[in-house]
């Protein structure tokens, strides 16, 4: 056995089924040695969509996803993949082959210091220098990556570790690190702390992040709202954990966010933040949820805690942890008042939209695309204008709503697609983009092709990169710069070069029989929106 041998059996021990990744020289060993193995191997067409792909096998599955790619230009490239799983704590594994051990620090061809580039956006990094640590270094990178706040975590593997021989293989069944030891259950007085809060609360509202996905508690939160019927809100990564149609559910906050939403965040008096980082997307303002009311703030990182909001009650652990804690006691809310006060401020003050009726309006068609979905069906929102209609109009019913809130990535959704449906192939997976973030991932219409991996495409067209142009429409009164996407492709010829099939709508008249041609059989089709370039979010 060599060390490429046993990376492969690392990930087998570890239940990985596939590895998204690009090959070149200083990652070859590995490559030749997992074709020995069941481990699907995926060809992607840019290292940055491995991450991505990874990334949407990891926030289906729970595990972490696996990327693999070369050194220099291989490892430069998945660099931005890396730091959008770090923004958006999602587990990762990413591997990287490097030049030989004897030849680190000389500037040979497609070196590069993977390990210090990437310091600032991964949970740990790893360079290995010796094959017999192989074992020992994946049981620690899985467990460091899918443990506490989850987050990516580099293997940097130099082609001569990879060819050396392994004396003696053995998985670890355990990790013990003495320096890492997160904190998964909640302080039981700090638990009673709350509870006594909840009790003389007559306004309060859970506030759900996306750490509540990645802890998997989202079931645990909504029987607890049910049962005590306390309303909830969302990040934009917490979209999700309730159906929106649920009657507690009152939307997402933030600058975007729906205004009675935000509004139950000002006007709460008793606010528990769970899972989320108080960040300036979410609350750009942080003394609105500290001012005239109680903060409580759950998080597994106790550096999120305090760092942007000063809460009255400090919670730290996981979400599933705590809300399994707290169903175990007996209490009694009393907020009826304040949801018939909620539900009013939903009824009056949802956003209104004044659409071009000869353009597609988007708001009308992602909800209509969404109430056709599959029940269990995946939505990969990308970023752009694309991505607040999504968040606002998209209706989860009981699976999955995807995007990069954290790095507000470009090119996401494609490849994170295609990650989700890797991992379940049996359920219906959606990609929502812009035309400006379409071309950003377009290459990986050929990864669909030859992987046959059937992702649903719908590129919402407006000729601009919208988000930009309207910030620019309101801060420079409409002197657009750089922001023009004329000279792209025609996307029905690019369909047609791919061997994809091809739909377009650009007005509502036929928008419910186009998305049932679009939904109707599990295979790869991509649907353009004309949209009108000055519509605004």
């Amino acid at each position: 056995m060599i060390g490429a041998d046993a990376i492969v059996r690392c990930l087998e021990a570890e239940g990985v089924s596939t590895v998204f990744g690009y090959p070149g020289v200083a990652i070859c060993p590995f490559y030749n040695s997992i074709l020995e193995s069941d481990i699907r191997t995926i060809l992607i067409r840019t290292e940055q969509n491995a991450a991505h792909a990874a990334s949407g096998v990891s926030r289906l599955t729970g595990k972490p996803g696996v990327c693999a790619v070369t050194s220099g230009p291989g490892a430069t490239n998945v660099i931005t993949g890396i730091a959008t799983a770090f923004a958006d704590s999602i587990p990762l594994i990413c591997i990287t082959g490097q030049v030989n051990s004897e030849l680190l620090g000389s500037d040979v061809f497609q070196e590069a210091d993977i390990t210090g580039a990437v310091e600032s956006f991964v949970k740990y990094s790893y360079l290995v220098k010796n094959a017999n640590d192989i074992p020992g270094i994946f049981k620690e990178a899985f467990h460091i990556a899918n443990t506490g706040r989850r987050g990516p975590v580099l293997i940097d593997i130099p082609i001569d570790i990879q060819n050396a021989p392994v004396s003696r293989f053995k998985y670890p069944e355990e990790v013990s690190l003495r320096t890492y030891k997160p904190t998964v259950k909640g302080h039981a007085v700090q638990i009673k702390k709350v509870i006594g809060e909840l009790e003389k609360a007559r306004r309060p509202l859970i506030c759900a992040g996306g750490g509540v996905l990645l802890s998997g508690a989202e079931e645990s939160l909504r029987n607890f709202a049910e049962k005590h019927r306390i309303p909830v809100v969302t990040t934009m990564m917490g979209i999700g954990i309730m159906p929106s149609d649920h009657p507690l559910y009152y939307g997402m906050v933030g600058n975007n966010g729906q205004p009675y939403a935000n509004r139950a965040m000002m006007e709460s008096d008793l606010l528990i933040m769970v899972g989320a980082r108080v960040a300036d997307r979410a609350v750009n303002q942080p003394d609105i949820i500290t001012k005239n009311k109680v903060l409580v703030h759950i998080d597994v990182d106790p550096a999120e805690i305090g760092k942007n909001a000063g809460p009255t009650i400090p919670l730290v652990g996981d979400a599933w942890h705590i809300f399994e804690d707290i169903k175990k006691e007996d209490f009694i809310c009393n907020g009826e008042e304040w949801l018939r006060t909620l539900n009013e401020y939903r009824r009056t003050m949802a956003k209104k939209r004044n659409p071009n009726p000869a353009y597609v309006d988007p708001a009308k068609f992602i909800a209509r695309l969404t109430e056709k979905m599959e029940e269990t069906a995946v939505y990969v929102a990308d970023v752009g204008q694309n991505q607040i209609w999504s968040c606002t109009y998209a209706k989860v019913k009981k699976g999955k709503f995807l995007t990069t809130g954290g790095m507000g990535t470009m090119g996401y959704s494609i490849p994170a697609a295609m990650g989700a449906k890797v991992a379940a192939p049996n359920r219906q997976v959606v990609a929502v983009c812009g035309d400006g973030s379409f071309q950003m991932s377009m290459m990986e219409l050929a990864t669909m092709c030859q992987h046959s991996v059937p992702v649903k495409i719908v590129i919402l067209k407006n000729n601009y990169l919208g988000m930009v142009r309207q910030y620019q429409h309101f801060t420079y009164q409409d002197q657009y710069s750089v922001v023009d996407l004329s000279g792209s492709p025609d996307l029905e010829k690019l369909s047609a070069a791919y061997g994809i099939p091809f739909l377009r709508l650009t007005d509502m008249d036929k928008c419910d029989e186009t998305i049932d041609a679009f939904l109707k059989d599990d295979v790869s089709m991509l649907l353009e929106c004309v949209i009108d370039p000055m519509d605004l979010v």
